[in-house]
Parts: C-alpha cells; structure tokens; sequence
C-alpha cells in the first residue's frame, strides 16, 4: 500500500505556523506518513517586512524551506494547511497560491485529498474559526475529504477546544505551548489514520 504522502502547507509571518507546521509533520511521521513541509511564498514587500524585526528575523531564518508547488498538491494523500487568521479569513500569500491551482482541479487532481486546517491569532478569540472555515469552503470545490478534529481527543479541550481545526494563541517568538503541541499531534494523527483507510481501501 505504501506510506501516507503529507504535505504541511504553511504561511507564518513572525513564526508560529511555522512552528505548527513542523509540530504537525513530526506527528505525521511517527505515525508512518512521509511528511514535508513547505511554505506559501512572501508577497508583502521588503520594507513591510523589514519594518518588523521579528517578521524580518523569521523571514531570513526560513529561506531554506521549500515553496509548495502544484507538484507538490499531486503528490500528497493528505493536507495540512496552517495559517495565521487575517480578519477571520486566509492570509493572502495562502490564498494566492491557492488560485494559481486551478489547473490541478480542472483535472480532477484534488478530488479526495484528505484535507486538515490550523491557525493562530493574537488573541483567543481573533477570528480562527472563521479562518478555518472559510479555507475549508475551497476545499469542498475541491472535492477533497475534510477530516476536522472535532472532540475526538481530551487533547482539543486542552488547546481551547476549536472542533475545526488547532488554534493557538499567537506569542512573540512563535512558541507553541505544550497543551497546543499536543492537539496538533493529534490532529496529524487523525489526518493521516483517515488517509491510510482511504489509500488501503483504493488499493
């Protein structure tokens, strides 16, 4: 059958989706998934960026990730998207590289991607929910198989109890507290159990 293709598709501006990014890719490969992990490219110009030292600072230190690719999308069982909440919706830089996938879904290369969101804000309330839904509304065109947390482990509660998707409290410096680690592990889990029944029943 073959191991579970993920692909952690992230935009993070000072580093905490990066950071859950990376969380959620660890998970997925001690669950016998090959993960990677790959960026949205920047569209904010360089003086936006240098104008704040900790996004400035992230910026440099993740030149080195990958930009995810339409290849990328082809290649994946499964999706994890995670993304700071922007007024309750997707960042731009994400929803660009969205749009520019309109090939892959003409030829039916989306349908039944197993597909998860993550997202942060400044405060427990900033819109996350929003954010995760309204990603997940391109998923459905998509035709892809949204596997939401829900309640499926004490871990949610733990990290603010969002049934959507892990949603975490934004700090300076983009750490991920231990309650969210552990609910984004979860939902990596999750997300990559759901792909190995759907790939085991293909086959």
């Amino acid at each position: 059958m073959g191991s579970v293709n993920l692909a952690v598709i992230y935009y993070s501006s000072t580093g905490t989706n990066y950071n859950m990014a990376q969380i959620a890719a660890e998970a997925a490969n001690s669950a016998g998934a090959e993960a990677k992990v790959l960026k949205v490219p920047e569209l904010a110009p360089e003086e936006a960026i240098a104008s704040n030292a900790g996004w400035k600072t992230h910026y440099e230190e993740t030149r080195h990730v990958p930009a995810a690719t339409p290849g990328d999308i082809e290649w994946a069982d499964a999706l994890i998207f995670s993304v700071p909440t922007r007024f309750g919706n997707v960042p731009s830089q994400m929803k660009q590289f969205i749009d520019t996938l309109g090939g892959l879904w003409a030829q039916g290369k989306t349908v039944n991607k197993v597909v998860s969101a993550m997202t942060s804000a400044q405060n427990p309330h900033g819109g996350q929910e929003a954010t995760i839904l309204s990603l997940y509304t391109t998923m459905y065109h998509w035709g892809c198989i949204v596997v939401a947390p829900g309640y499926t482990d004490q871990s949610l509660f733990g990290a603010g109890g969002n049934p959507y998707g892990t949603s975490v409290t934004a700090v300076e410096g983009g750490t991920v507290d231990d309650a969210a680690r552990a609910a984004i592990s979860h939902q990596a889990n999750r997300v990559v159990t759901v792909a190995q029944w759907l790939k085991k029943g293909r086959s």
